[in-house]
């Protein structure tokens, strides 16, 4: 054999071994970074993947007692998986109704160590109002996203907090209005912002029940009390959510019928309020009287919704002959799957702490106007 033959012989040969063991050394540094991962992060990768977000209740009132635990019971996006709660004897019984464990059960002490806990994906506080910001800054710390019943605090400063400690620890936040996500109410919403009928002239809304309870927090001040920030953003936002505009100045009165009850906070309160565009808002609120509606009247029409913000039935016409009839099974499970999916999707959620926040602007300046009986602009 010449030896340029050979030599070309070799160097193919040389080239396809060390072409294998390039492969050989590629394929033994795959597996050695594979098991560099540690534990912790293959759950979290696991984690990433849920099909369902965990919720945490934070108090265990009527609401999340009656209404929201029932309702994650319907839900497709998320379940309960835990407690927050100052009543031990609650525990028990919510345990063995809901199969919650030992480790997902928690109290206003160590609610913080609810960070260590990768089966709590989000927290939905249902507490007083005044506990409102705490608890969602301290879940927000805690790394989980937060759903917060309304009203969102009771002041702006409380909801502009909230909202900072959710941007800062990059958890979403979500305010607890059930109505925005009805289909019925969404359908009054759309009307305001595609005008078939021309500019918004007036708005009449109102939401009301008589409460018979006499020791309740809604009767308490110091807890955040009083029938503006409850009941009152339904008619508050019947206004708002019909023009989609926010309002630049009200004019309020506020008045109680039980003073040896409503001594410290409003049972009732009435307000008018004007908008950009020159509509006209006459509001209605109240601890003392039953009432749900909403009547707009357009340039050239009109809608009308009773009830118009009920935790079901939610129904309505328009001049044109048009019927707001939606079937919703319930209200709450829709809320918090869509909030779920907002969360799992990273899309924009339906009702952002920043909505939450334009209500209670509008609440503090209510409260200033009844206080000195004059107008106030925002």
């Amino acid at each position: 054999m010449e030896l340029s033959n050979f030599c070309s012989i070799f160097c193919l040969q040389f080239e396809t071994m060390e072409k294998q063991r390039r492969i050989f050394i590629q394929k033994a540094g795959l597996i050695a970074a594979a098991s560099a991962f540690t534990p912790q992060i293959l759950l979290s990768t696991n984690r990433s993947q849920k099909k369902k977000l965990g919720v945490a209740l934070v108090g265990l009132g009527y609401y999340s007692t009656d209404l929201l635990a029932p309702a994650l019971q319907l839900t497709n996006n998320c379940e309960l998986r835990g407690i927050v709660t100052g009543s031990p004897e609650k525990i028990p019984v919510w345990k063995e109704k809901y199969g919650i464990a030992d480790k997902n059960v928690y109290n206003y002490k160590n609610f913080d160590t609810i960070a260590n806990n990768p089966d709590i994906d989000v927290v939905y506080v249902v507490l007083p109002p005044s506990m409102h910001a705490e608890y969602t800054i301290r879940a927000a710390k805690a790394g989980k996203h937060v759903w917060c019943e309304k009203p969102m605090a009771p002041t702006v400063a409380d909801c502009e907090a909230m909202i900072k400690a959710c941007k800062d620890n990059k958890v979403k936040l979500a305010i607890g209005y059930r109505c925005q996500h009805d289909p019925n109410i969404q359908a009054y919403m759309k009307v305001g912002k595609e005008r078939p009928f021309g500019k918004v002239r007036m708005v009449t809304s109102a939401a009301g029940y008589f409460d018979g309870r006499t020791n309740h927090w809604k009767q308490n001040k110091k807890l955040g009390g009083g029938v503006m920030g409850d009941m009152g953003v339904y008619a508050l936002q019947g206004a708002r959510l019909a023009t989609g505009e926010e309002p630049i100045s009200v004019m309020a009165q506020a008045s109680t019928t039980r003073p040896e009850i409503y001594h410290e906070v409003e049972e009732t309160m009435m307000f008018q309020l004007e908008f950009p565009s020159g509509a006209r808002a006459s509001c209605q609120t109240s601890f003392g009287i039953n009432m749900n509606h909403l009547q707009v009247n357009y340039e050239k029409g009109w809608l009308k919704m009773e009830p118009h913000s009920s935790y079901n039935g939610n129904n309505g016409s328009m001049s044109d002959g048009t019927i707001i009839k939606f079937s919703i099974p319930n209200q709450q499970a829709k809320q918090m799957d869509e909030d779920a999916l907002a969360i799992m999707e990273k899309t924009d959620l339906i009702v952002p702490g920043e909505e939450g926040l334009r209500d209670i602007r509008v609440v503090e300046a209510i409260y200033k106007s009844a206080a000195q009986n004059c107008v106030v602009k925002l």
